[in-house]
């Protein structure tokens, strides 16, 4: 067996048999960091001619010529075999050795306490996550009512009074895309965050809708208020993009939109609605801290906690270390 590099279509032929897969494995994933600086290779290991595991790797140039590798949310498929790990890492050894990467970065989509691997002993290191580190994952399995039973009574009060209140939900087309990102950059200004360019939400919504996303907006008396995208592949939903403007906010108009987006996911087949990223605390600081906390995402996890589902913490994230000293130089500048 050995790893070899596939094409967008074949491996997303792959990802179809893995409704278990994150959405940033997804080839378009891949294509919309491509189009933003990166590169995306994909690499698929088989055993006797069928496909057990692969990865999708994204490739970010560093001056002057180097390059560091990041696997987002995988691998894929059977990958937690030792023996078929160390062929997807030899591979990526090769790669890395072809593009003069720096490091190796890896952050599987696993739970705390169920990585069967100990990547440790195969020359990893812990590193920072990119991706969230702790969320709130929303089981969508049963009737409707059920979903709103589980929530938080003010947050199922909130969806009610939304509708009550005349606000009118509906799927965005391409013409306004520009109300969305205006939408998010008042969020910006507001809540002191940063964001992408309109080009980058542009191209997301092209890649991903219809198939993959969907992107809604909130209305008020003719005037959109808020607007939420969220994305899906196989057994789960992730909602990542959100905003709302400075007006008519006590008209709850987010309250609104979640429900529009699990109701999406739960209608295409979803198991989980992935709320995507909250304070990285153990539950009880959580639930002692939020009601005074406002710093980082702590004004947002009142917002989520209220739709109830399970607060879970990923694996992390982990380095394999091609050119040490370039790597604790970067370290201590920050830069890693």
């Amino acid at each position: 067996m050995d790893a070899q590099e596939v094409d967008a279509r074949t491996w997303m032929a792959f990802l179809e048999r893995h409704p278990e897969a994150h959405v940033l494995q997804t080839a378009p994933w891949g294509d919309l960091k491509a189009d933003f600086g990166w590169q995306a290779r994909r690499l698929l290991l088989a055993e006797r001619g069928e496909p057990r595991a692969g990865l999708q790797v994204l490739i970010r140039p560093l001056p002057p010529s180097f390059c560091i590798l990041y696997v987002p949310k995988g691998p894929v498929g059977d990958w937690q075999r030792p023996e078929i790990f160390r062929m997807l890492l030899a591979a990526l050894d090769r790669l890395a050795r072809e593009t003069r990467a720096l490091w190796l970065r890896i952050e599987p989509d696993v739970l705390e306490g169920e990585l069967q691997l100990d990547l440790t002993a195969l020359g990893f290191r812990p590193a920072s996550p990119v991706q969230p580190r702790r969320t709130i994952l929303v089981s969508l399995e049963g009737e409707e009512e059920a979903l709103l039973q589980a929530m938080h009574p003010k947050t199922r009060y909130n969806i009610r009074l939304a509708e009550r209140k005349g606000v009118q939900v509906r799927e965005a087309r391409p013409e306004d895309l520009p109300l969305f990102y205006r939408l998010l950059q008042q969020t910006a200004a507001r809540d002191r965050f940063a964001i992408h360019t309109f080009d980058y939400y542009r191209t997301a919504y092209e890649r991903f809708v219809p198939h993959l996303a969907r992107l809604w907006l909130a209305f008020y008396e003719e005037e959109a208020v808020a607007a939420l995208m969220a994305f899906a592949w196989g057994e789960r939903a992730w909602y990542f993009y959100g905003a709302s403007g400075d007006r008519h906010r006590e008209k709850m108009p987010t309250y609104a939109l979640q429900w529009a987006a699990m109701r999406w996911a739960r209608a295409r087949g979803c198991r989980w609605y992935d709320l995507w990223g909250i304070p990285d605390e153990d539950p009880e600081v959580l639930e002692a801290q939020f009601t005074t906390r406002r710093d980082g995402l702590w004004g947002v996890y009142r917002f989520k906690r209220g739709f109830g589902g399970r607060v879970v913490r990923w694996v992390g994230a982990f380095d394999r270390v091609y050119s040490p000293l370039l790597y604790r130089f970067l370290q201590r500048l920050g830069l890693v």
